[in-house]
C-alpha cells in the first residue's frame, strides 16, 4: 500500500466527460488526479455529434478550433420513408455561440486531442490502468482505494472532492447506494462502424430511415468514417446478427457494398432513460452517464456530460480557491437536472417518430409530416420542440430578481477588444465573473468593489477603448435589449447570474462571494 499526496480533485473515468473536467480544472491551477482503468482511448466510436454550446466549453480550455478541424459540419437530419424519400427535414439553427450549430465527430480522434490538452498541465496526474475500488469520505477529504492493474499493488489517493465520470454502470454510484431510476427499452440495437473507401451519394448526410420493416440510422462521421444502427426484430436473435455476413446483408439493403466501406466493428446495446437520485453525495459528484442516460436520437448523451462538468468544475474551483462558500456546490444538480430531463424527453419523442413499426401508422406519419412541412414556420416549430432545447436555470446560483436575462447563456459574438483585435467574447471574458453593461455604470459598485471586471458593450463603429468591447454585428446588444437588460453579471460558465433593466440596480454578488 502506498499513500499519495492529497489532491484538490480526483476524477474517476477518462472518457470525454472526465478528460474535459481534467482540462477545466487543470487550467485553473488545481491539483488533479485522474483514475482510468483502461490503458488507452477506447477504440470504437460511441458518441457521434456535438453542438455549439459544448464547443464553447472546449473553447474555455483553448481546444475548440483544434477539435473543429477534425469535425464535419452537420447539414441537418432527414427523416425518410421506406423508399428513401424524405418526409421531413430538420435543419440546425445557430444559437449565437460562435461555433457551428451541429458537428459530427469521430470520438477516438476527439479524445486524443482532449487528452493532449491535459498534458499541458503539470498539476494534473493521470493514472491509467488503475481501478477505483472504494471511496471513503472523511470530514475534510475523500479517500480513494486504487488497484494498480499493471502490478500487484494498491495505493491510496486523497482528494478534497471526487468527480465520478465512470459511465452508466458506475461502480462509485453503486458504492454510494445512489438509485438509478428509469427504464431500459427492451429493443436491442446493432451499431456498425465503418471506414469509407469510396463515397456514395448522400454519404455526408444524417438520415433516419423510418422503415417499419427495419428502421435504420445512417450517420456520417468525419475522418473517413460512417455509422449505421438498426434494431433487432422480435423474431431475431442478436447473436445471429453479430457477424459480417449478417452485417453486409443490412448494408447492402442500404445500397452499400464492399467497394464503399470496410467494416471496422459492430456491437449490440440497449437504450436507457435513467437519472441518478442524487448527483452529489458529500464530496463526491456524479457526472455524465454516471448521473443520467438517454437514447441517442438527438446526439446529446456525451454533450450532456460535458455540460455537467462545464457547470460543476468552475464551482469546485471557486470553492477550493475560497471565492464562494461550499453551499454553492448544491446548485449543480438543481441547475443541470431539468435540462437533462427535457433533452431526454425530446430524444424519446424523436425516437418514436423513427421506430414506428406499424406500417399504417407509419404511412399516416409520413403524410402528416409532408403536409405540415408546407405550412410556414412548421419546421422551425418542430426543430424548436423536438431538437435541443435552450438551457435556462430557474433554480440554483441565480439572483432571481425577475430580469429576463437571468439564468440564460449569454450569446458569444465576435467583438473588438481594447487592442483593436477581433476575438470571440469568451476570449475577452476569460472564464471569470464579468459585468457587461450598456447603460449607466453608476450602480455597479458592489461588483467593482469585489474585484469583478466591468466592460461596456458599445455598438459597431465605436472606437475601441479600455474597459469596453465593440459588438461588431450588434447581436449582443440586441439580445440584451430583448431581455430588457442594461447590465448583466455573467458567471465563469457564461450563464447570467443577475440582470438589471434601466430603472433598477444590478443585484449584488451572491452571498459569501469573495474576490
Amino acid at each position: 500500500m502506498t499513500d499519495q499526496t492529497k489532491y484538490d480533485v480526483a476524477i474517476v473515468g477518462y472518457g470525454p466527460v472526465g478528460v474535459t473536467a481534467a482540462n477545466l480544472l487543470g487550467q485553473m491551477g488545481l491539483s488533479v488526479v485522474v483514475i482510468e482503468r483502461d490503458p488507452d482511448i477506447y477504440a470504437r466510436a460511441r458518441a457521434i455529434s456535438t453542438d455549439e454550446e459544448v464547443l464553447r466549453i472546449w473553447q474555455q480550455v483553448g481546444l475548440a478550433d483544434r477539435l473543429n478541424a477534425d469535425m464535419q459540419p452537420g447539414c441537418g437530419a432527414s427523416f425518410v420513408d421506406a423508399k428513401g424519400e424524405p418526409f421531413v427535414k430538420l435543419l440546425p439553427a445557430p444559437r449565437g455561440n460562435g461555433h457551428p450549430p451541429q458537428q459530427f465527430i469521430y470520438q477516438p480522434a476527439l479524445e486524443k486531442v482532449l487528452r493532449a490538452g491535459v498534458e499541458r498541465f503539470p498539476n494534473v496526474s493521470v493514472l491509467l490502468e488503475h481501478e477505483c475500488l472504494r471511496v471513503v469520505q472523511k470530514p475534510d477529504h475523500a479517500e480513494l482505494m486504487l488497484a494498480d492493474l499493471t502490478v500487484d499493488e494498491f495505493r491510496r489517493v486523497r482528494a478534497s472532492y471526487v468527480i465520478a465520470a465512470d459511465g452508466g454502470s458506475s461502480a462509485i454510484r453503486a458504492q454510494l447506494g445512489v438509485g438509478f431510476g428509469g427504464r431500459t427499452f427492451a429493443e436491442r440495437w446493432i451499431v456498425i462502424d465503418t471506414k469509407v473507401i469510396e463515397e456514395w451519394p448522400g454519404h455526408d448526410r444524417l438520415r433516419f430511415h423510418c422503415n417499419p420493416e427495419r428502421p435504420t440510422v445512417d450517420c456520417p462521421t468525419p475522418l473517413g468514417h460512417h455509422r449505421w444502427e438498426f434494431p433487432v426484430r422480435d423474431e431475431e436473435d442478436e447473436r445471429d446478427l453479430l457477424n459480417e455476413v449478417a452485417i453486409w446483408k443490412v448494408l447492402r439493403g442500404q445500397g452499400i457494398s464492399e467497394r464503399n466501406v470496410e467494416i471496422l466493428g459492430f456491437a449490440c446495446y440497449s437504450h436507457h432513460v435513467r437519472f441518478a437520485d442524487r448527483w452529489r453525495v458529500g464530496r463526491v459528484f456524479l457526472a455524465g452517464d454516471a448521473a443520467h442516460a438517454m437514447p441517442p436520437w438527438i446526439g446529446q448523451g456525451m454533450c450532456a456530460g460535458v455540460r455537467d462538468v462545464g457547470n460543476l468544475c468552475w464551482k469546485l474551483g471557486a470553492v477550493l480557491q475560497n471565492h464562494l462558500p461550499e453551499s454553492v456546490l448544491d446548485s449543480y444538480q438543481a441547475e443541470r437536472l431539468p435540462h437533462v430531463r427535457e433533452v431526454t424527453d425530446r430524444a424519446v419523442k424523436t425516437g418514436k417518430i423513427i421506430i414506428q413499426r406499424n406500417r399504417f401508422r407509419a404511412a399516416a406519419r409520413n403524410h402528416i409530416f409532408r403536409t405540415a412541412s408546407k405550412v410556414p414556420y412548421f419546421l422551425d416549430w418542430l426543430r424548436d420542440h423536438r431538437w435541443l432545447p435552450d438551457a435556462r436555470y430557474t433554480d440554483g446560483l441565480v439572483a432571481n430578481s425577475g430580469n429576463g436575462a437571468e439564468g440564460g447563456l449569454i450569446p458569444q459574438p465576435w467583438v473588438i477588444d481594447e487592442k483593436n483585435d477581433t476575438v470571440r467574447l469568451d476570449d475577452v471574458v476569460g472564464g471569470r465573473w464579468t459585468v457587461l453593461y450598456t447603460g449607466s455604470p453608476s450602480d455597479l459598485w458592489g461588483w467593482r468593489s469585489g474585484g469583478v471586471p466591468t466592460l461596456r458593450v458599445v455598438p459597431a463603429g465605436t472606437t475601441p477603448a479600455p474597459d469596453s468591447i465593440v459588438d461588431t454585428d450588434g447581436s449582443l446588444i440586441r439580445w440584451l435589449e430583448k431581455k430588457r437588460a442594461v447590465a448583466v453579471a455573467v458567471r465563469p460558465d457564461g450563464f447570467v447570474y443577475a440582470g438589471a433593466s434601466a430603472d433598477q440596480p444590478l443585484p449584488p454578488p451572491p452571498a459569501g462571494f469573495r474576490p
